[in-house]
């Protein structure tokens, strides 16, 4: 739906309103267009601005310095919960979203993002990266608002099902079609966004533009790292260098661009980081890495600049999140928050405004498994004040506690890298803050219980469906089980399953919720037809040898995987 001539009036005057369009704006009239940038893996020291000697971000240091730094900036210590609750400015727990793969991170189709809310209002909308959110229908992003999209599957060029794949020349998803590319990933990703912005300059835009990097598999050309590893650095370290530095010189591509295409002084751009590092190096003195709810693992790079709209060179201290961006983008837009779904985050717009907002108070908790446990990996950030609850627990399934959960109290404006726990000297404080905590979490789980999105086996939609193994099945102690579909229309579907080059099983076993079935196997086969009921389901599928164990695929194999495709 395009929004009309009297819709952009009304728009532009509300921008007027809330100070957000002055008026000599080479755009005057229609609202701002958005550029949402989120790196991946880059922790708060990997910048200059922050106190590192060794980085070079030249371009990412003045666009910091020249516009907002939100300071204390909250998201959590894992990609995908960080993106679901950017993406739809609630927690991550509401939308189906629990950690990264194993089955955990597959959004709800029926969540309602900002590129959807955008979108109804009249914006042109694009992706161009990494989604994490799930791969198949009704969870890609062209099912949750992107009218374009440039994109690779699951959390990672090279993880499974995009295997095998390299950051150079890799292969992505366009919409949803699969294509070669010349290049390096994040150049081609920042090509795609600068060319959505020449198209679509006469029209307000909505561009999110996810790298991959700096993310393992540390790929990148010599050039960019070397340097770094001469001037002494150890490889991964110098890697990771140079992967930013590439984000960096890619940002100054994309500013130059706009300023071409008269287009820069009614951008919104933020360019924002999805959680700490994954390995260990300079983090400007914040405690702990990827993975923990100590704030190096989850205080995010958060810098903006809008010309038009805010004045820049600021830094403020206020508590601010991943929930706050959307509710922030749709005020700027002058649309109205959706009335059937509760928002989690505030706009910041009246902050950017240098007007003071309450008191905050964030909540963050990711952990490892499909049943998220109270208590485990847990923070609450209040003003000064930070309480975390099973500490150091992310990667612990079996993690339980006996009579108190273990807990630490850190102020914050004292203490920013959290090396001295207060919580015997402030017990009143500790308890109110896990107060508000439990209340959080008993709020969240009423939602949707924790169930994460449902694959739709739906022809018209997306066929033939590959169900990653790994990605996307449902693990249970470790061990990757079934998957949870739902079938539109029952009908008879080829089942084929990937056996990494081995032909010798002999039967194909097919588990619809319980209900088993074993089927022969023609010589070198390995695939069947079988009648699928329409409804949702638990399905699992293997091949095997009687006699035999079943093979158990390794963590990132595409071993394992299904495609299934409509026969009739």
């Amino acid at each position: 739906m395009r929004i009309s001539i009297l819709g952009w009036i009304v728009v532009a005057l509300c921008s007027v309103l809330h100070g957000c369009a002055s008026s000599d704006s080479p755009q005057r009239g229609r609202p701002p267009n958005f550029i949402v940038i989120l790196t991946d893996d880059q922790g708060f020291g990997d910048v200059g601005i922050h106190g590192n000697a060794e980085i070079r971000t030249p371009t990412l240091d003045r666009f910091a310095t020249e516009g907002i730094e939100l300071f204390r900036f909250y998201v959590e210590p894992v990609c995908a919960p960080t993106r679901a609750a950017l993406m739809t400015g609630r927690y991550h727990y509401r939308s189906g979203v629990i950690h990264t793969s194993r089955g955990g991170a597959k959004m709800h189709g029926e969540e309602n993002t900002v590129a959807e809310m955008l979108q109804s209002a009249g914006y042109r909308t694009g992706l161009f990266g990494k989604w994490h959110l799930g791969d198949n229908y009704p969870m890609r992003p062209t099912d949750q608002g992107f009218e374009e999209a440039l994109w690779h599957k699951s959390g990672g060029i090279g993880q499974a099902p995009d295997k095998p794949n390299s950051y150079f020349d890799p292969w992505l998803w366009r919409d949803n079609a699969k294509v070669s590319s010349e290049g390096y990933c994040t150049d081609i990703f920042f090509d795609g966004a600068m060319d959505f912005a020449e198209r679509h300059r006469e029209e307000p835009f909505f561009i999110y533009l996810p790298t991959n990097a700096p993310h393992t598999p540390l790929e990148v050309a010599d050039s960019y790292w070397k340097p770094y590893a001469d001037a002494g650095l150890d490889e991964t370290t110098a890697r990771v260098y140079g992967m930013v530095e590439n984000i960096d010189q890619n940002l100054e591509r994309l500013l130059d661009r706009l300023d071409e295409l008269g287009l820069r002084d009614n951008t919104v751009i933020a360019v924002i980081s999805d959680n700490g590092p994954q390995q260990s190096r300079y983090t400007a003195d914040l405690r702990g890495l990827k993975g923990t709810a100590y704030e190096g693992g989850i205080r995010a790079l958060s810098f903006w600049q809008w010309p038009d709209g805010i004045e820049g060179g600021r830094k403020i201290d206020a508590v601010a999140g991943h929930i706050d961006v959307a509710p922030t983008l749709l005020e700027w837009a002058g649309i109205a928050a959706p009335s059937d779904r509760l928002f989690d985050g505030a706009s910041l717009a009246a902050l950017f405004r240098g007007d003071p907002i309450a008191e905050r108070t964030h909540f963050s908790q990711v952990h490892r498994g499909l049943t998220p446990k109270l208590y485990q990996n847990a923070a609450v950030v209040a003003g000064q004040y930070k309480l975390l609850l099973g500490p150091d627990t992310f990667n612990d399934e079996d993690w339980s506690y006996n009579d108190e959960p273990p807990i630490e109290l850190y102020d914050l404006e004292a203490d920013p890298g959290e090396s001295h726990d207060i919580a015997d000297d402030l017990p009143a404080l500790a308890e109110e803050l896990r107060g508000r905590y439990e209340d959080w979490f008993s709020d969240v789980r009423a939602t949707r219980d924790f169930v994460p999105g449902v694959i739709q086996i739906d022809s018209g939609a997306e066929d033939p469906v590959v169900l990653s193994r790994y990605q996307d099945s449902t693990f249970i102690d470790g061990v990757p089980t079934s998957w949870s579909i739902a079938v539109v229309e029952a009908g008879q579907y080829e089942l084929q399953v990937e056996t990494a080059g081995d032909t010798s099983a002999t039967t194909i076993h097919i588990d619809i919720s319980g209900k088993r079935q074993e089927l022969p196997l023609l010589a070198g086969s390995r695939s069947v037809v079988v009648d699928l009921p329409a409804g949702p389901a638990e399905l699992d599928v293997w091949v095997q040898t009687p006699g035999t164990e079943r093979r158990i695929p390794a963590d990132n194999s595409t071993l394992g995987d299904v495609t299934i495709s409509r026969v009739r």
